[in-house]
């Protein structure tokens, strides 16, 4: 009878293990624009950009002062490249605003003054699925590189991921010890 319920418990592992393929837990990343700095005509958006990796489930956050500039999110290239902001498809004036990076794809932020997007003052980010960083390496090192005046937001490692991801793996994991440990019992 022990020998049946340790074969359950195993399987029970395998199949949790399995239908989570490999994952325990998907960290959610914020990632602050421009650093200390925030959203500002002297931020090099370039360089801080550059080393990031944006996933679906990360969100960004833009810090500014909300009296002196606004942030519009564009929908294609061409705007994105020529700061044309006269088709928005939002635009955030809080002074912090957080934007969820929900889906797969490309997402253009560009200020609201023109001289300072025309400067600089812009943001192309590519948004990737969800995987494991050895997925991420692979496509940097392939892709990797500046195109038609943004650079592509693939590098290295993302920053540090939310305390509440730790805390749900570790969870899962306590659950699944407690269960084995009960069906050995």
């Amino acid at each position: 009878m022990a020998g049946l319920k340790n074969i359950v418990a195993v399987a029970l592992v395998m199949i949790v293990s399995v239908s989570l393929e490999g994952k325990w837990v998907e960290a959610q990343v914020h990632h602050v624009v421009g650093g200390d700095r925030g959203w500002d005509p002297a931020t090099n958006l370039s360089s801080w950009c550059s080393g990031r990796i944006f996933r679906v489930g990360d969100k960004i956050w833009f810090t500014y002062s909300a009296g002196l500039e606004s942030i519009v999110e564009v929908k294609q290239q061409d705007e994105y490249l020529s700061c044309d902001i006269s088709n928005p498809i939002r635009m955030y004036t809080d002074g912090l605003d957080s934007i969820s990076l929900d889906g797969e794809g490309i997402r253009y932020f560009v200020s609201s003054k023109p001289d300072s997007c025309k400067n600089g003052l812009k943001l192309h980010v590519e948004v990737l699925p969800q995987g494991t960083p050895d997925d991420f390496q692979k496509i940097a090192a392939s892709e990797s590189k500046a195109s038609n005046g943004y650079v592509s937001a693939l590098a290295s490692g993302p920053t540090t991921p939310s305390g509440s991801a730790h805390l749900i793996g570790s969870s899962i994991l306590l659950a699944f010890g407690f269960l084995c440990y009960a069906i050995g019992a």
